[in-house]
């Protein structure tokens, strides 16, 4: 009997270790926000805890290369979650688990509903936009530019941030009189919040396809919890609050 109370009391606390060790989850600044309504959604199903650590997905891409501890990265694109997963850091092939929309807006008070004219008559003002080489927003505002033949009209004002989230930030201390964005922002703020956007067609950029691998480390420990993460990214529960944060799911 003794042996039996010993071996149970082994399995138990094993069986809570593994439960209480958080789903480590690495996600491009744009998505950040819609991952913790996700990662409290998912700890009432089911008790686990998902450690959000947000950043440029280029940057968390060189990070996860060079032995970051994440069990599951969300790209803002497939290119870096399919850069990973070439270099055999990744245990699935990229899956797309959003589209994201692009945005430009303004807490000045510019005319963002004719962005166009307002960049192309050189109004004076910063415009800010995310490295392209690191935020996939921010190649998708460059790729606007260009499409409407605005990048040289720009060139002189624009601020380049490190992520999304710094763009945000710039745009809402109104450091800049515009930015170019994730729709996503728009769902995040205070209704009371005075911020002015329109959406940039999505014909002038190439789709932002976002990207999802569960990463090799994952498999050290705590892997049935992560993988449930992973699965549950997919589920209709979880494709609900994504609508809600202004990304379209298939």
């Amino acid at each position: 009997m003794f042996k039996r109370f010993i071996l149970f009391t082994l399995i138990t606390l094993v069986s809570i270790s593994t439960f209480a060790q958080p789903v480590r989850v690495a996600v491009a600044a744009n998505a950040q926000f819609v991952l913790r309504k996700l990662a409290g959604d998912f700890r009432k199903r089911t008790g686990i805890t998902v450690e959000v650590i947000s950043g440029a997905s280029g940057k968390l891409t060189a990070q996860i290369k060079n032995g970051a501890p994440y069990d599951i990265f969300l790209s803002a694109d497939m290119d870096f979650a399919q850069s990973i997963y070439a270099d055999g850091f990744a245990l699935n092939q990229p899956k797309v688990y959003a589209l994201g929309s692009l945005i430009v807006c303004s807490s000045t008070g510019a005319d963002v509903k004719n962005w166009k004219s307002y960049i192309s008559s050189k109004t004076p003002g910063k415009i800010a936009i995310a490295t392209p080489k690191l935020a996939p927003y921010g190649k998708a505002a460059e790729e606007a530019l260009n499409h409407y033949n605005l990048y040289q009209a720009a060139t002189g004002r624009l601020v380049f941030a490190e992520s999304i989230s710094q763009v945000n930030t710039y745009v809402l201390k109104g450091a800049v009189n515009i930015g170019f964005t994730t729709q996503s922002l728009v769902y995040e703020l205070d209704p009371l919040q005075q911020f002015q956007w329109q959406k940039v067609d999505p014909s002038a950029y190439a789709p932002i396809r976002q990207g999802a691998v569960m990463l090799k480390y994952s498999k050290n420990k705590n892997f049935v919890n992560n993988k449930r993460f992973f699965d549950y990214l997919f589920s209709a529960g979880a494709k609900a609050i994504f609508k809600k944060f202004g990304y379209t799911t298939t």
